[in-house]
């Protein structure tokens, strides 16, 4: 036997194990149906989307479709603000600040302006009271002319006018996360991006996540992400603040994000494509179980981005499109989420 052919043997060899042991990981799975809707669907994800599934330690599904790949970068938008609440939840593990200050506490403007009573909790809960603008996807991509997080915070303090007493009706915006990033800034003393990297991405090992910008840093809506980034955050949420042993949440403080802030009847302000969903911290709560708690948490994006981690059944789901997400598109979610469901069974008591 040559050299050359011995090697080939080597390296085909090792192709089929790699095959083998897939295959062995997935035999409890039947993911056929869900292959054929991704990619019946593949126009409507913008030409490429990438979809991931964890479950008990491990990827049991992993699909590209056109040019995108699990380590494509691309804005994640309003996903944006889960990263964020996690940061600020990281400073309330350390006891630095607590969800119940008051934000004029760390920016005395907000009590110049009546806006003295807004806490931490209603900035990552949309729950302001601030008014916010109705064109949420106009105010979204937006160019933004703030030079600093600080300028732009200011700018709400002084300028935006007070619609309702904090606390009491959901308006979604970028107002609330960014106060809550500059609060973040000052108790941290650095910027808003190298905290991120300290606290979150970093541990959670997210090399190509970034909120840097030419512009004013901006937590609800700024990151660029991949796919296998904000998978590892997703495997943290769900694994209740722990990812490979190592805490980075409290899992006090995974609770907290989970538990409703709003009722129909608050919600004044949201996207058409989360209309029927209630709001944690930071993040949205698509279903509940009976007695009002969460079982399936997500935030999802404008630009398409749908990270969904579903504690019923036990496992997170990332799809991650190329394309901008149209109204129209929800159901398209739903069905996924609805063929993956036929392969997990439900844990809930």
């Amino acid at each position: 036997m040559t050299v050359k052919f011995h090697n080939l043997c080597v390296k085909v060899s090792a192709v089929l194990i790699y095959l083998l042991f897939f295959q062995c990981l997935n035999a409890q799975y039947n993911f056929i149906r869900l292959d054929q809707k991704l990619e019946a669907s593949k126009k409507e994800f913008g030409g490429a989307v990438v979809t991931l599934i964890y479950k008990d330690g491990k990827l049991i599904y992993q699909k590209a479709i056109g040019e995108f790949t699990a380590k494509t970068q691309a804005p994640i938008v309003s996903s944006s603000q889960w990263l964020t609440a996690a940061l600020v939840m990281s400073f309330v593990d350390q006891g630095k600040l607590s969800l119940d200050d008051k934000v004029s506490k760390y920016i005395p403007l907000f009590a110049k302006y009546s806006k003295g009573f807004i806490t931490i909790r209603d900035c990552i809960s949309h729950m302001t009271g601030i008014e916010a603008d109705p064109n949420i996807l106009k105010k979204v991509m937006e160019h933004r002319s703030f030079s600093t997080l600080e300028d732009e915070v200011i700018d709400f303090a002084s300028k935006k006018d007070i619609q309702t007493n904090p606390g009491l009706e959901f308006r979604y915006s970028n107002i609330g996360l960014n106060i809550a990033g500059r609060i973040v800034e000052i108790v941290g003393r650095r910027g808003f991006e190298q905290l991120m990297q300290e606290r979150i991405t970093r541990p959670l090992m997210m090399r190509n996540t970034s909120f840097s910008s030419f512009d004013a840093v901006n937590p609800s809506s700024g990151a660029i992400s991949t796919a296998n980034d904000f998978m590892n955050f997703l495997m943290m949420i769900l694994n209740k603040g722990e990812f490979n042993g190592k805490r980075i949440l409290s899992e006090k403080s995974i609770n907290e994000m989970h538990t409703l802030r709003t009722n129909s009847s608050m919600i004044k302000l949201t996207p058409k494509m989360t209309e029927g969903f209630n709001f944690g911290l930071g993040e949205w709560i698509q279903d509940t179980d009976e007695n009002g708690k969460a079982t399936v948490v997500s935030c999802p994006s404008l630009f398409g981005t749908w990270p969904m981690v579903d504690l019923c059944r036990g496992y997170a789901c990332l799809i991650f499109p190329s394309g901008l997400l149209k109204d129209a598109q929800r159901g398209l979610y739903k069905e996924v989420k609805s063929v993956i469901d036929e392969q997990v069974a439900a844990n809930c008591k």
